[in-house]
């Protein structure tokens, strides 16, 4: 199984901390971690990772694997930017928001159109077109990273379909000739 982890490049050292916790416990369970490879809470899931001897990928914005933090066992270099966030949360089954800031907030966006499961951890409060009402199902509360962890892999281990793609990337109808 395969968990995206998501949030900001700066956090305060509270949401290190967690992100670091929800590394290690990933890693326990035998989770691979994929995240967008750079510092902050990126680089504190892989650390919480590896000092369980867990897997981590690093979908990194740039075109240079040495971008990666220390922590990454597979770089995976896209020359995107923040377009990348697609590749990240596509990645996994199901994915943890930990923090974040406006590159995490497009990360839930995508992976909620996607159908993929979201887990916050002291991340984005979210309502429904902004009207107030709840997101839905597919975006999940948690008080503390073994929370997340369980939410996380049960919410992946839940899915019965496919990841969605979005509209325009379905092929096009064949024309007659004629």
């Amino acid at each position: 199984m395969i968990i995206a982890v998501i949030g900001n490049f700066d956090p305060p050292p509270h949401v290190y901390a967690l992100a670091e916790a929800v590394g290690k416990e990933l890693a326990r369970r035998g989770v691979t971690i994929v995240c967008g490879g750079l510092t902050g809470v990126m680089e504190a899931v892989c650390k919480g990772a590896k000092s369980e001897n867990g897997h981590t990928i690093g979908i990194l914005p740039g075109g240079s694997p040495n971008s990666a933090n220390e922590y990454v066992d597979i770089p995976v270099t896209t020359n995107m930017g923040f377009a990348r966030n697609v590749a990240v949360v596509s990645t996994g089954q199901a994915a943890i928001a930990v923090g974040g800031a406006f590159g995490t907030l497009s990360e839930i966006g995508y992976a909620l159109s996607y159908g993929i499961p979201v887990v916050s951890l002291n991340s984005w409060p979210l309502t429904l077109r902004g009207d107030g009402l709840p997101v839905g199902d597919n975006y999940i509360i948690a008080s503390d990273p073994i929370d997340a962890v369980n939410k996380a892999i049960a919410a992946a281990e839940a899915r019965t379909e496919e990841t969605q793609t979005v509209p325009f990337s379905e092929p096009l109808p064949e024309v007659p000739n004629g």
